[in-house]
């Protein structure tokens, strides 16, 4: 599904020469590579603070700290998407509210959030799935409306663009109360272990959160919030300073390699390919409203599982992201849910499947794959 040997390769020299450089200094924990990769990402995103941590999973978690919320609030997320996601929702014993995607984008459904709002509500998760950024403009509406703190989840769309209807471009992650972002090694901008940070606007915020990564200390010793223990170690933050560069280019790629797929199940009946929703309309060359972390198609005849077989038999890697939607996850079952209220992430479950997606993808091996998946669902 990645290449991440082939990519490597490219930046073999630049990460070897700081990796030895770490160890010689022993700054592993919070050291000149770490201050230096959260500078270079805060210039790169045009926000104004970036907190590395240690994956984005506590990221995530950390935001929710870090707004206040208590037990009992209500959260509003997207039932089709990592389980991390409702994860720290109930870890903190808050109230996980799901609620149903788009059909084409797969993102929240702004009707859903408007209809889940309850006076309990205290904040929307968007998960910009995919690498494509949900609805920003109508979220934040939804937000100011109600008094809610928007947290994005930009685990997926680290360097996706969003072009607001007024005509504004922000990047992901940049737009809503705060934001989280994971590093692990399959992302856009990925390192090679765990890592995560956060981001935010707010100076109050991220003061708060500068101290919970690191244990609740703003000076050593002494702990003035509740906080974890959650850092960017200097290794990983020396990877992503090799990669933070080459990231628009690597996107571009996967643009690329997108296109290139889209072209070829043009016109297949039972094949759907993704939905690029971008109100600049320039769906055409807009590379960066859409990272492509995954390609997910439709496989809209009854095929899907076994496409999967198929490809497995073939040496061709496909993923099913996700092949049970959250509200039937044992660990998040609720009997406040109904599965009317899931038709969209119910047959989505059911129909999507995820192609190889990366930098290092050529001709071929897309026109291998490709051919594979056409004859089979035509057979």
């Amino acid at each position: 599904m990645v290449d991440l040997k082939g990519q490597y390769e490219d930046i073999k020299k630049e990460v070897n020469d700081s990796i030895a450089e770490i160890l010689d200094s022993s700054a592993f924990i919070n050291g000149p590579h770490v201050h230096a990769f959260q500078k270079e990402l805060e210039a790169y995103l045009g926000v104004k603070h970036v907190i590395p941590c240690a994956n984005g999973t506590d990221a995530l978690q950390i935001c929710m700290m870090g707004l206040g919320l208590q037990p009992g609030d209500e959260v509003i997320t997207a039932d089709f998407t990592f389980a991390a996601t409702v994860e720290v929702i109930a870890l903190l014993n808050l109230v996980p509210v799901l609620v149903d995607v788009e059909p084409d984008t797969f993102n929240i459904d702004i009707k859903a959030v408007e209809k889940a709002i309850t006076p309990k509500t205290k904040a929307i998760v968007p998960v910009h799935l995919f690498g494509q950024c949900a609805n920003m403009d109508a979220i934040m509406e939804l937000a100011e409306k109600h008094g809610l703190y928007v947290i994005e989840d930009n685990a997926q769309a680290i360097g996706a663009t969003y072009s607001s209807k007024n005509g504004k471009k922000q990047k992901a992650g940049t737009i809503g109360h705060v934001a989280s972002t994971s590093f692990f090694p399959s992302k856009n901008l990925g390192c090679y272990g765990d890592g995560g940070a956060i981001f935010t606007n707010d100076d109050d915020l991220a003061h708060i959160i500068r101290g919970m990564v690191n244990h609740g200390m703003y000076k050593r010793y002494y702990h003035d919030v509740v906080g974890v223990n959650s850092r960017l170690d200097s290794i990983q933050a020396a990877v992503l300073r090799a990669k933070l560069p080459k990231l628009d280019s690597y996107n571009q790629k996967r643009w690329e390699a997108a296109m290139k797929y889209s072209k070829a199940f043009q016109g297949q009946e039972h094949i759907v390919t993704p939905k690029i929703s971008c109100v600049c309309g320039e769906t055409k060359n807009c590379c960066d409203c859409h990272v492509f972390h995954q390609y997910t198609l439709k496989i809209t005849n009854g095929k899907r599982d076994a496409l999967v077989q198929h490809l497995n038999d073939n040496n061709v890697p496909c993923g099913v992201y996700y092949p049970v939607p959250l509200h039937r996850q044992k660990a998040y079952l609720d009997s406040r849910y109904n599965e009317t209220d899931f038709p969209v992430t119910n047959q989505l479950v059911e129909e999507v499947i995820s192609l190889p997606m990366h930098t290092e993808l050529d001709d071929e091996q897309i026109q291998y794959i490709t051919k594979l998946v056409i004859d089979f669902v035509n057979k």
